[in-house]
């Protein structure tokens, strides 16, 4: 008897300090926030994983700050130049089902504001590569106080510099926006990078079209909510509203008074593991030593980010700083040219596979599209600039 309790007790001992371990790890990559709706939605993935066929929807957006690390004005006025006279020349020369060349999406900081920056980037997406966006970080800020900084970024990218879009259902400017340390809607459990509860209502209010901001794990920021398109309204006395909405619908209705979340992709890697057995978390980040290629495409298409009820068509939202040292230098070198080779080679080979170059704007009019309320994706592609360029 004794033999057996001790055998109980030790069984007991060792399944405790095995569960503390995993417990441990789970916390260490902030997988406790989003690991239960992952498992949950299994099913759900491998279901919409071989839709065919399909039609996969590609969005860059790029955490774009010149001034990182502290760079000076000259570091940084060089890194701009970088983009805006390599990339034409690197990437001018693929085309997708549209015929539109590789667009990238530059959400600018607004505390790195330098009009000399804008204008270069201006000038690239006049040429057909790209789009800017807004970007910010803050920290311990006020509702009023954010709004200013939003209102004024705003104007003076749209009034100076040309850039940002005019809604033709409301006449408004508006803008696409990320968060900077990833802190949407005061989400860090620490409170810092931003302190505005109620942070959506800003950015509606604002004429914010849509948030790219996630997903952000393995930071504490990531919202349960992943590989969703949804719409998450600000919830009184709390922050991180945006961490469950109302998922968009086809045929379904957009709500007025919620903003508009388009998630990347955000699943486990099991080829590449770590230490031999713990999976890589593939968030859609593109930087050095972690390339875009064909095998993250898989796992992309694999997350299943879409319109409820649209499966055939794949939000493909990926991010990165592409004014980082090193990653640079992986967005403008041979191994993107080869990812977009690659592209051109499966959509040729592949008739079920069909992908498209956008733009965060056309990624979000892709997403109303689908809902029943704009364009078709053929005359959204086409006739984009004609219609929402206006300045």
């Amino acid at each position: 008897m004794n033999l057996l309790l001790w055998t109980i007790a030790a069984t007991f001992g060792v399944c405790s300090i095995a569960a503390g371990a995993c417990w441990l790890l789970l916390r260490q990559r902030n997988l406790q926030y989003w690991i239960v709706p992952y498992v949950q939605s299994a099913s759900a993935r491998r279901r919409t994983a071989d839709v065919s066929p399909c039609e996969v929807l590609i969005a860059v957006c790029d955490h774009f700050e010149p001034e990182c690390y502290g760079a000076s004005r000259s570091t940084a006025q060089a890194r701009v130049a970088r983009w805006v006279n390599e990339y034409p020349d690197r990437f001018g020369r693929f085309r997708d089902a549209d015929g539109r060349p590789p667009q990238h999406t530059f959400f600018f900081p607004q505390d790195e504001y330098r009009p000399e920056y804008l204008e270069e980037l201006a000038a690239l997406c006049r040429q057909g590569y790209g789009d800017v966006d807004v970007h910010l970080h803050h920290d311990a800020d006020k509702a009023e106080v954010l709004r200013e900084k939003l209102e004024q970024f705003r104007d003076t990218l749209h009034d100076r510099h040309g850039l940002l879009r005019i809604d033709p259902r409301t006449g408004r400017v508006v803008y696409g926006f990320i968060h900077g340390n990833w802190a949407l809607c005061n989400s860090r459990p620490d409170g810092r990078w931003c302190g505005v509860d109620q942070e959506l209502t800003v950015l509606q209010e604002t004429g914010c079209y849509a948030d790219f901001t996630l997903p952000s794990a393995p930071s504490a920021t990531q919202t349960r909510t992943i590989n969703t398109i949804y719409y998450a309204q600000d919830i009184p006395g709390r922050c991180k509203s945006h961490d469950s909405g109302i998922a968009a619908r086809a045929g379904g209705r957009s709500p007025d008074d919620h903003l508009l979340m388009i998630q990347g992709p955000l699943l486990f890697d099991w080829n590449q593991r770590k230490l031999g057995l713990l999976p890589r978390i593939e968030n859609g980040d593109i930087h050095a030593g972690r390339p875009a290629t064909w095998e993250r495409m898989q796992l992309w298409r694999r997350a299943g980010v879409h319109v409820s009820g649209r499966p055939d068509v794949v939000f493909v939202k990926l991010h990165t700083h592409g004014c980082k040292d090193g990653n640079i230098d992986t967005w403008l070198g041979d191994e993107m040219a080869r990812f977009h080779q690659q592209l051109a080679d499966a959509a040729r080979t592949s008739p079920g596979f069909r992908y498209r170059y956008v733009s965060a704007w056309e990624m979000a009019q892709r997403v109303h599209e689908l809902e029943g309320h704009h364009r078709t994706p053929e005359e959204s592609v086409r006739n984009d600039a004609a219609l929402v360029l206006q300045h």
